[in-house]
């Protein structure tokens, strides 16, 4: 299957609830990982689908075994194992949910259509939705929200219109009884919106003050001049200002104490939280050396599987057309054959096959090539590598094999003892003419080719 190329995870969502669905939900709709509507369906290898946002969690760190297929007991690797190499967008799916009739699942909200209208169009939009305001968290609907945060939300911040200071709503009628700009109006004289800060100047040189104290009211029963009504003053604003001192100190001292306690459990939420991250670690490193593990026992298991021994080597290619594609496109040039020996403690070698051609033969021909590998009983062999090496096309009719054999050249580096994984691949750039691939071809049936090497064992 085709490599998919999986969205980032900030602009994808997990699957659509089934609330929106205005039948009921079918079960090759649901994804096997969030059990929701089906979201930008992809299929794995198994036939189970997912969303793509919960497959590629699923896969961010690695194959993982399909659940759904161990519950319905059909488990089979490799086949169960999630990967996303091994999997493909399913647009077939992804059509059909699109044509489903959905409703919005909001009270009040009449909106009706299909799955794909209510994606594009309605999934967000709705002004009939419940959402959290992002200061007082308080659920509001959608086309409230503006209105909450300007006048209802107790959390917002407000500007004086005074001195133009930035503060929460629930401390502005305290700013007022100390803001500088706040306009006040002289008892004496009648004037109005004299900001706080020059209303002693006022006072003291207002032309009516000489008269009945101001303050009279709380008990002060002196005809005064202008001094004395500024000492009344002062010492009013003083006690104001002393009660709001005494109510900030209170404030802040609770405060302290509050903070002061939040900070000790901070510390030990610090300790819990590393101590659980140590944990976290340390089993990620467990399941990180197991995953290798059994990605190392997979690897020889299915080296196993297509092994020979004896220096003959078939090589079915299935999906011709798809990989073929994906060779023009670029995407996948070559491809490597699974390894085969020449014995079982002998050569370790495989092939290398480019369905568009390399080299002389690109566009043209199926370019086939042979490659030396490291193997475990390299000291032991004789180098550098001397067989004689045969390369067949199979005629599926077994009448007419394309063949070309070679014997090493003895001085090239691809034919030394290996140094590194493979040595570079030597063979036909020009082996078989696409052209007799073409049409109904004896050597393509049911988009499948075979290739066998041959190597001689003289000598050996």
């Amino acid at each position: 299957m085709a490599r998919i190329s999986l969205p980032s995870l900030d602009s994808s969502l997990p699957g659509i609830p089934q609330s929106v669905l205005a039948v009921s939900m079918e079960a090759k709709y649901q994804c096997q990982q969030c059990h929701q509507v089906l979201r930008k369906p992809v299929q794995a290898q198994c036939g189970h689908r997912f969303c793509v946002h919960c497959f590629k969690l699923l896969t961010s760190s690695g194959p993982k075994p399909c659940e759904a297929c161990r519950q319905e007991e059909i488990y089979e690797e490799p086949q169960s194992i999630l990967n996303s190499n091994e999997a493909f967008p399913d647009n077939a799916a992804g059509r059909e949910i699109a044509s489903l009739p959905a409703k919005c699942i909001s009270e009040g909200c009449s909106w009706t259509g299909c799955i794909k209208e209510y994606e594009a169009q309605h999934e967000g939009k709705c002004e009939y939705e419940r959402v959290p305001c992002e200061t007082c968290q308080v659920l509001i609907l959608r086309s409230e929200k503006e209105r909450h945060n300007e006048r209802e939300c107790e959390a917002r911040t407000l500007n004086c219109k005074y001195c133009k200071v930035s503060f929460n709503f629930k401390e502005i009628k305290a700013h007022d009884e100390i803001c500088q700009k706040f306009p006040m109006q002289c008892k004496d004289c009648g004037k109005k919106k004299i900001p706080r800060e020059k209303f002693l100047d006022h006072s003291r040189s207002c032309a009516k003050s000489k008269t009945a104290c101001p303050f009279s009211e709380v008990g002060c029963k002196v005809v005064v001049t202008c001094l004395h009504c500024i000492l009344c003053v002062v010492v009013l604003q003083v006690r104001a200002l002393e009660n709001i001192v005494c109510v900030l100190n209170r404030e802040v001292e609770r405060s302290s104490l509050t903070l002061e306690a939040f900070s000790r459990q901070h510390r030990l939420d610090q300790d819990k939280i590393e101590n659980l991250g140590n944990k976290v670690r340390q089993l990620e490193r467990t399941l990180t050396m197991r995953d290798l593990q059994l990605a190392e026992t997979d690897q020889t298991l299915r080296e196993l599987q297509f092994c020979t021994f004896d220096g003959v080597f078939v090589w079915k290619i299935a999906d011709f057309s798809r990989r073929r594609q994906d060779a023009v496109a670029g995407r996948t040039p070559a491809m490597f054959s699974p390894a085969f020996y020449s014995s079982k403690y002998g050569y370790k070698m495989c092939l290398r096959l480019y369905l568009n051609g390399d080299g002389t033969g690109r566009g043209t021909h199926l370019s086939l090539f042979f490659v030396v590998m490291r193997g475990k009983c390299d000291a032991l062999l004789k180098w550098p590598f001397s067989q004689k090496v045969t390369l067949m096309l199979l005629d599926q009719n077994n009448r007419e094999h394309i063949i070309d054999a070679f014997r090493p050249d003895v001085s090239s580096t691809s034919f030394q003892r290996p140094i590194s994984e493979m040595n570079i691949a030597s063979g036909c750039p020009l082996f078989c003419p696409l052209a007799k691939l073409a049409g109904k071809s004896s050597y393509l049936r049911d988009d499948t080719i075979f290739i066998k090497a041959i190597v001689d064992l003289t000598g050996l």
